[in-house]
């Protein structure tokens, strides 16, 4: 079988490679800030997922010109995606948003605009901005469900139903906005079927869906429960075994964005193999070839 890897979409939409550039809002999150809770989702780092986030204190014009020089040391690379990704980047006033969001859009080197957020901060106002945005260039809103299992969301403190998900995906797909949607493998206490029921959900949602290996982290509250022997994190032949089931249960029309994951090594506690980002690679590489896994062209 095959799957649409998010290179092979890029390619056909584009006729060229893009390169993601991860720019940082300065924004907090509900989960953070008091609004829903103080302490975040118990797997969240202090930054927010943003540890390879450029300086906040910079503007975003500024950002996306240092992350191009750095890229193009390696490729001449001519296009980029726009990826707000630290936090929760629909989580402020509509103005500061607008002027963040097209300063990003109407550089001419940026091809799309990724913004990283929570369903539940996806009021009216916010929807307006994101279609008026999509008009100008393809507009990518990725959330963060993780699980579809109440259980697990309760434990993890996503601090919101699944239906809110639901009804931001519909507000969103409405206005013509693609949807990315992250899952994380190995989450404490969810078996393998668990995980492809939440993939299974996504992918029928969705039109892209990340998937990411559960990362103990230094400075989090899930690293308490790890040392307390609550749980133990995947092995790298266990998540394979997972992401190829994965991988065979998604619609052939879904964008694989992403297959595993970077936790910052100077963060990183569990599971360690998934630091040696090469031998990960050649794993799922191996592990698709034996069970005839490639990536399709399909244009969607």
């Amino acid at each position: 079988m095959y799957y649409y890897s998010l290179n092979e979409y890029l390619k056909n939409t584009f006729g060229e490679k893009v390169y993601k550039i991860s720019l940082n809002g300065g924004m907090t999150c509900p989960n953070r800030d008091g609004t829903l809770g103080a302490r975040g989702c118990i797997f969240c780092s202090r930054g927010g997922s943003g540890e390879f986030s450029a300086d906040k204190l910079l503007s975003v014009t500024k950002q996306i010109e240092q992350a191009k020089q750095k890229i193009r040391q390696k490729t001449d690379c001519r296009l980029f995606i726009a990826y707000f990704q630290p936090f929760t980047n629909t989580y402020a006033s509509v103005d500061y948003l607008r002027r963040i969001f097209y300063e990003a859009i109407e550089n001419p080197d940026v091809a799309v605009l990724s913004i990283a957020t929570r369903p539940d901060c996806l009021g009216g106002e916010v929807l307006k901005l994101l279609d008026e945005l999509n008009k100008i260039k393809p507009v990518w809103v990725e959330l963060g469900l993780q699980t579809i299992h109440k259980k697990t969301a309760d434990y993890i403190r996503r601090c919101y139903e699944l239906d809110v998900y639901d009804l931001a995906v519909k507000n969103l797909k409405a206005i013509g906005i693609c949807v990315v949607t992250h899952i994380i493998l190995g989450l404490p206490f969810e078996t393998k079927d668990m995980m492809l029921e939440s993939v299974k959900y996504a992918g029928q949602k969705s039109d892209g869906i990340k998937l990411q290996l559960l990362h103990v982290l230094k400075g989090t509250d899930l690293l308490d429960d790890y040392q307390n022997g609550l749980f133990k994190t995947l092995s790298l032949e266990e998540y394979i075994d997972i992401l190829c089931d994965c991988i065979e249960a998604l619609p052939k029309t879904t964008v694989v964005h992403r297959l595993t994951g970077d936790g910052d090594k100077k963060l990183l506690v569990a599971p360690l193999w998934s630091a040696d980002k090469k031998r990960v690679l050649n794993s799922i590489n191996k592990a698709f070839r034996d069970r005839d896994i490639v990536q399709g062209s399909m244009s969607i």
